[in-house]
């Protein structure tokens, strides 16, 4: 599946929505394939290999929440919530599961479309990027987009890549919240403060001996955090 800005699976069990999404996507210059429930989904995105995948919470048989969980078990392709749950609750489940983006609806998919360009420009522009960091044990490359630990590959989604990398970016100083939202969600995003602090435990968790007593991913109070 190729094209010249990229490819977007739907998983969705609205019919209507399917089709006017990835019209609205391919008249953007997108390649869109649709499927409608999880399974299908799942093993579309095993076969296709997608530049993102936008997937709905409600869907009958898996729910998109067990798909995104099944998706980040292997695989760090960018993915965006579609729903019409508002709810913060369901917003930070979804992105401690691994979601880059939460779209709540009614909303234009104009809006969608360029949400779905910001989060792929935000991937690619941390996959150009030159650079390596090393602290003790932790070596992150931010070329390769990846991170290891005593010599180990760690399993960092994409979200995650982009906190870290954030962070190493100006290391050894600290980097403040609002710094960190836009990195992982985007210069337009709105507040996002608890779901770094989740994000940030989490990766404690991966890169950490000792997460309660962190020696790379270190708190600066009244700031947000410093990678050292």
């Amino acid at each position: 599946m190729t094209d010249t800005r990229g490819s977007v699976l739907i998983i969705d069990d609205d019919p209507v929505l399917r089709e006017l999404l990835s019209e609205q996507l391919r008249g953007a210059g997108y390649d869109a394939l649709c499927e409608p429930d999880g399974a299908a989904g799942l093993r579309a995105a095993a076969c296709a290999d997608p530049d993102l995948v936008v997937l709905d919470v409600m869907m009958p048989g898996l729910s998109g929440w067990e798909v995104c969980e099944r998706l980040r078990a292997g695989s760090a392709v960018p993915i965006m919530m579609l729903t019409a749950r508002d709810d913060e609750i369901d917003k930070l489940r979804a992105f401690r599961l691994g979601a880059d983006d939460y779209v709540t609806v009614p909303c234009s998919f104009a809006e969608v479309v360029a949400r779905i360009g910001a989060v792929l420009g935000r991937c690619r522009r941390g996959a150009s990027e030159s650079e390596s960091f090393r602290s003790g044990n932790l070596l992150l490359d931010l070329d390769k987009r990846c991170v290891t630990v005593d010599e180990q590959p760690v399993d960092l989604t994409a979200l995650e890549f982009r906190l870290v990398a954030a962070l190493a970016r100006r290391s050894p100083g600290p980097v403040d919240l609002d710094t960190l939202v836009s990195a992982a969600w985007g210069e337009a995003a709105e507040g996002g403060f608890e779901q770094v602090k989740h994000h940030i435990w989490a990766l404690r968790r991966k890169l950490e001996a000792d997460p309660g007593n962190p020696r790379h991913l270190v708190t600066v109070r009244g700031v947000g955090y410093r990678l050292q």
